[in-house]
């Protein structure tokens, strides 16, 4: 008998039609022999329509509050998935993460997982039910409600599955699987067999929104089986798995973009030491992630600063920012929301040279100024002009061959 782990997102347990189509799939793998654990997000739309209501009443919301509100959504789907199992003969209970205490730190609506209670499901499991649990929701060691941030039913139910030393984890949502790009951008974008944990984390970091990053972490720290499936539709979906050497290497595995950046620049702060942590400092104190970030050469003394954030941090990154550079004599401030971020992800770039160069002539002959540019072993990311996404992202796919079902692209000094 398999202890198996399934996720449904929003989109999968939209209506109730779809929660009762969910119900029949968890009845089938149970009755196939497997004990199954649940892990469901809020219906399609719920959590935006909760935000919604929360600024109607208070523009600037608290977050503890926030998180009470935003917990609701996961409840209602839980709730209603369990009955629909019943009502196919099938034994459920469900659970609210503070339920099965899924601890976490106490930083809301980004909350990190620190330790998992197994015992109450390990219990029902024996007694033949099927277990359903709120994603996206845990509680802190004040017995505070928090929340993990958008697309944290993933990391939910890989938490879970490495808790309980699941067989595997398998994501259902509305896609087939991990695509070389998205296919709504690219028409001949393909799905991909099998990618490794490397390469699907640096696709979720870079904008891929088929998995959290948290989740491909916690997947790839404790050796937890990952699939990502359709909820609507058979298939094999795409396995996310570790690289050996008999795999084969394609040089780029696929293509990701981020449309939630921002650019922010200090022009003219002294050139000294300490200066990055001078203007990094405070936006990591309030916690704010940085991403890419560009230093110049020191002119007269002076040098020019350039760091990207996420969209929404951006008017708290900007303010700091602002009495920052005030406080250290610098000569302006200036930010730019009209940009995104194009990346390259291939475990293939280990072995091969030339990829950054077939990149940027590739965006240079569609006429693409590259702003920003940031790499690692096995990706490239440029920012550009966020009128270039979806051109940019087209020129890449067909450049490096994904396109072809070989994706064997030759480039200089291959």
């Amino acid at each position: 008998m398999a202890l198996i782990v399934q996720k449904y997102g929003g989109t999968s347990v939209g209506t109730t039609e779809r929660i009762k189509n969910v119900a029949s799939k968890v009845c089938a793998s149970r009755e196939a022999g497997n004990d199954v654990v649940v892990v469901v997000s809020a219906m399609s739309g719920e959590t935006n329509r909760l935000i919604g209501l929360a600024k109607d009443v208070n523009p600037k919301t608290p977050a503890r509050e926030l998180d009470v509100l935003l917990s609701t959504g996961e409840q209602v789907t839980i709730a209603l998935l369990t009955m629909a199992l019943e009502q196919l003969g099938c034994p459920a209970r469900c659970y609210t993460g503070a339920q099965v205490r899924i601890l976490t730190d106490s930083a809301h609506s980004k909350a990190r997982i620190q330790d998992i209670d197994a015992e109450v499901i390990g219990n029902d499991l024996k007694q033949g039910r099927v277990v359903v649990v709120a994603g996206f929701q845990g509680v802190d060691e004040t017995g505070a409600i928090t929340t993990l941030g958008r697309g944290g039913s993933d990391t939910t139910a890989v938490a879970l599955a490495a808790a309980l030393g699941a067989d595997e984890c398998q994501i259902f949502t509305d896609v087939d699987g991990v695509y070389t790009t998205d296919p709504r951008v690219v028409s001949k974008a393909r799905r991909l067999e099998r990618i490794t944990f490397e390469e699907m984390l640096e696709m979720a970091s870079l904008g891929s929104k088929v998995l959290q990053i948290r989740a491909v972490e916690f997947a790839g720290k404790y050796k937890v089986p990952l699939r990502v499936l359709s909820s609507f539709k058979e298939g094999p979906g795409t396995l996310i798995t570790f690289e050996d050497d008999d795999m084969e290497e394609p040089l780029i595995s696929g293509i990701a973009f981020s449309r939630d950046e921002a650019k922010l620049t200090v022009l003219g702060c002294p050139d000294k030491p300490g200066i990055a942590w001078s203007i990094l400092g405070p936006i990591s104190e309030a916690n704010i992630e940085v991403d890419m970030i560009v230093q110049n050469i020191s002119n007269d003394g002076l040098t020019d600063f350039t760091f990207t954030v996420h969209r929404n941090d951006y008017d708290r990154a900007l303010e700091i920012l602002e009495r920052t550079a005030k406080d250290m004599g610098a000569r302006e401030v200036y930010g730019d929301t009209k940009i995104i971020k194009l990346s390259l992800v291939g475990v293939g770039m280990r072995s091969h040279a030339g990829v950054a160069s077939l990149m940027f002539r590739s965006l240079a002959d569609e006429g693409i100024n590259i702003q920003m540019i940031s790499t690692s072993e096995i990706k490239i990311s440029v920012v550009v002009d966020e009128k270039y996404l979806e051109l940019g992202v087209r020129a890449l796919h067909t450049a490096f061959d994904l396109d072809d079902e070989n994706g064997t692209a030759t480039v200089e000094g291959s």
